[in-house]
């Protein structure tokens, strides 16, 4: 087998979080092909070669898979990157994310849990409350285009006006944003040439209080005067209200969306979302589950795996804009949360303070640092990091208080299986674990573990 053959082959299976699996009889091995459906019979290429394995791209889908027993629900699937498994019945979605979650899981832990399944979303369609859009072209010189990436892709980017992720207001917002540029001609960035104006547009709306966040961002070559996008907005029509449009300078080389200045061209810089009978103030890039009613059903869950703390120090480590800590407070002496997003900490004081808490305390800063500087020592220690997992060096302080109970919440299991690795060794046990999903019709999902110090 070389680097460019074509073959053609049936996905067997699909690992986490989207390696599908195709048996190439001629060569006796298995070929690694990402972005397929299980079922499928696919044409694909051989484009490298990993640790000795084969890895391809798919070129087609030559049959649908058994598994495909729906119509797509936007104009741009099966091509746009956004989302992979739409044409699945959600209850197949569902069976095989457990599925995937288990595998990882068993081959991680070295003694009996319970797994629990996998909890479905309230909602499987218009369940995002953020979204980052990017500005583009769909093809080489095409005509201005904003929405998500075609699939594995980093250039071609698919206008998204029909988005089923999320709520309908926001794929209005964005055609209006589109059309308001591409009537102008405006440029929008090159990440090659380092030259363009128009980058992203990230947009925050509460699924609850259906308050919208309209944030663009755009690099500092070019001067536009916005007001008359302003206006075009705040016309339109929306279930929900906008309450900021805020305009985001970001001159940076690499593809992130982020604020060197930031200026509001309308209303506020916040909004806000309602969870579990509480409120949080959410600003542009604090950190947030992004959808908010399978965040209830994630954080009941949260609730039950910590179990009674009452007279206990809880630790909420990676604790974003503090929900998990405000989720935990009634029930507990007193929790405190680390997060390194120092708006994110700001928004959680805010909201602990808004939602009668004085037994909640945030610290700003890396938890590797903080952790020496804490006083009171956790009875129960909760863990929701980034996609990667912990700092190697930041785990083994965690784990030195040696307390009796830790729950930990993963986006990405591979990461939180190589933790668990490390968490085994320091004498703790994985007792159950659950998958939630967040993701409905992508590839990702949660995964929340709870683990218990051997006596």
């Amino acid at each position: 087998m070389k680097k460019g053959q074509i073959f053609e082959g049936r996905i067997e299976k699909v690992d986490f979080p989207n390696k599908g699996f195709v048996w190439v009889p001629e060569k006796e091995r298995y070929v690694t092909v990402k972005n397929g459906i299980p079922g499928q019979k696919i044409r694909f290429i051989v484009n490298k070669f990993k640790r000795g394995n084969a890895e391809g791209r798919l070129l087609e889908v030559l049959e649908k898979s058994p598994l495909e027993m729906r119509e797509p629900v936007c104009s741009i699937f099966p091509a746009c990157g956004g989302c992979m498994y739409q044409t699945m019945t959600y209850e197949e979605q569902l069976k095989m994310k457990a599925g995937q979650v288990k595998s990882i899981i068993d081959e991680a832990v070295d003694k009996e849990y319970i797994f629990e399944g996998i909890k479905a979303s309230p909602k499987e369609f218009g369940y995002r409350n953020k979204m980052e859009f990017s500005f583009g072209d769909e093809y080489k010189d095409g005509p201005l285009s904003l929405g998500l990436h075609k699939k594995g892709s980093t250039y071609d980017v698919l206008t998204a006006g029909d988005c089923k992720l999320v709520h309908e207001d926001m794929n209005q917002i964005l055609l209006c944003v589109l059309e308001y540029f591409k009537t102008r001609n405006a440029s929008y960035y090159k990440k090659m040439q380092h030259v363009g104006y128009l980058r992203h547009l990230l947009l925050r709306r509460g699924d609850r209080t259906g308050e919208i966040l309209v944030n663009l961002v755009t690099t500092t070559q070019e001067q536009w005067d916005l007001q008359p996008l302003v206006e075009e907005l705040l016309n339109l029509e929306l279930e929900g209200r906008i309450v900021g449009i805020l305009h985001i300078l970001n001159d940076s080389l690499s593809d992130v969306v982020q604020s060197d200045e930031t200026g509001i061209l309308y209303g506020q810089d916040y909004f806000y979302e309602k969870l579990l009978g509480m409120e949080f103030k959410i600003t542009p890039f604090s950190f947030f589950q992004p959808n908010s009613q399978a965040a209830e059903v994630l954080y009941d869950t949260v609730r039950e795996y910590v179990g009674d703390v009452k007279d206990m120090t809880v630790y909420d480590l990676f604790s974003g804009t503090g929900t998990i800590a405000q989720v935990l407070a009634p029930v507990a002496k007193q929790v405190i949360g680390v997060e390194i997003i120092e708006e994110a900490v700001e928004a959680a004081k805010e909201n602990a303070k808004r939602n009668g808490l004085d037994n909640c305390r945030f610290i700003a800063g890396d938890v590797f640092k903080v952790l020496d500087e804490i006083e009171e020592k956790p009875d129960v220690i909760v863990l929701d990091p980034p996609r990667d997992g912990i700092h190697p060096k930041a785990l083994p302080k965690i784990l030195d208080y040696q307390v009796e109970k830790i729950v930990y919440i993963s986006c990405k299991v591979t990461s939180l299986a190589r933790d668990l690795e490390m968490m085994q060794a320091r004498g703790y046990e994985v007792v159950k674990c659950v998958a939630v999903d967040q993701f409905c019709s992508t590839v990702h999902v949660e995964t929340c573990c709870l683990l218990y110090k051997v006596k």
